[in-house]
């Protein structure tokens, strides 16, 4: 589109068959008056910023793009954890500010049997407990949905969200945003962790309560914490978390690379294609609408 615009318009839509999108909402305004747009790619796996309701109503698929960000997600939150727990960013400005005296007040961690945690076991943390399995640490998760054998062959064992926050030494948030999961992760839920523990958000901001997280790791209940995600994004660089010495923070890219975009570009256009040969592409979002008549109508045309 000629023009980037927080929430998508209706004349931005005209005599458009297909989009891909990452950032820009979709509301019910977005389609008045949209006849022809088909399908909406994400570029990503959320979809919290389209209205799944209005593209029912208005014959349009919506579809995402699950195997691209798989690896490179699952990379990010590896990232994390050992920046984390080697202490980098300490250690950087260490050197910075001449402060070379106060290295070993900077000690970090080594991995080796420590309790890695995924809330959520879906294709991004699958991936992350597949890449990072050589690093010898103990790997649990929390998710009602995986069975134990698809655990057993992760070499993670399941067990109850109360049960992960107390043992897990680093604690890592892999689930869409949804009813189920907002705030997820709150005030009651940060008062099971480790005082040595770190938490990692690279899913969804307002999944963790922000504002209980904040607290916490002000008042070091916590040791830290990495995000890449925040309630409200951009995230105010006067917000209380940028003044913490205990947090990395990342503007909801800590996943971007080559490797990344090419991946979500090749699974777009794949799925885009399958809409132009009349088919239905994977991935859609909002299943719905694969029974509404004029979306099969759209599709024979195609066809």
């Amino acid at each position: 589109l000629d023009e980037y615009k927080p929430v998508v318009t209706p004349d931005q839509l005209q005599g458009l068959d297909a989009i891909i999108s990452l950032y820009p909402s979709y509301t019910k305004e977005s389609f008045e008056g949209v006849d022809r747009l088909t399908v909406i790619a994400r570029a990503g796996v959320g979809y919290n910023n389209v209205d799944l309701q209005a593209c029912t109503e208005n014959d349009i698929i919506c579809f995402i793009a699950p195997e691209a960000v798989k690896r490179p997600m699952a990379v990010s939150i590896l990232t994390f954890i050992l920046t984390l727990s080697s202490r980098v960013f300490e250690k950087d400005q260490i050197v910075r500010e001449g402060r070379w005296d106060e290295t070993p007040n900077y000690m970090g961690i080594g991995l080796q049997n420590k309790v890695i945690g995924s809330i959520g076991l879906g294709g991004i943390a699958r991936e992350f407990f597949k890449i990072s399995k050589p690093l010898g640490y103990i790997g649990i998760a929390y998710d009602p949905y995986v069975s134990e054998e698809v655990a057993k062959e992760l070499g993670v064992t399941l067990v109850d969200l109360d049960t992960l926050l107390k043992q897990a030494d680093f604690v890592t948030i892999s689930v869409p945003l949804n009813d189920e999961t907002y705030h997820l992760i709150g005030e009651r839920e940060l008062s099971l962790m480790k005082r040595t523990a770190f938490l990692i958000n690279t899913a969804r901001g307002p999944i963790v309560d922000q504002k209980a997280l904040t607290q916490c790791l002000a008042e070091k209940r916590i040791q830290g914490a990495a995000l890449d995600v925040f309630e409200q994004e951009p995230l105010d660089p006067n917000d209380p978390l940028t003044k913490l010495d205990n947090v990395i923070l990342a503007p909801h890219a800590i996943g971007f690379t080559d490797e990344l975009f090419r991946g979500l570009g090749e699974e777009d256009i794949r799925g885009i294609l399958q809409v132009a040969a009349g088919n239905i592409p994977a991935n859609v979002v909002n299943k719905d609408v694969l029974e509404k008549e004029g979306l099969k109508r759209k599709l024979e045309a195609y066809a």
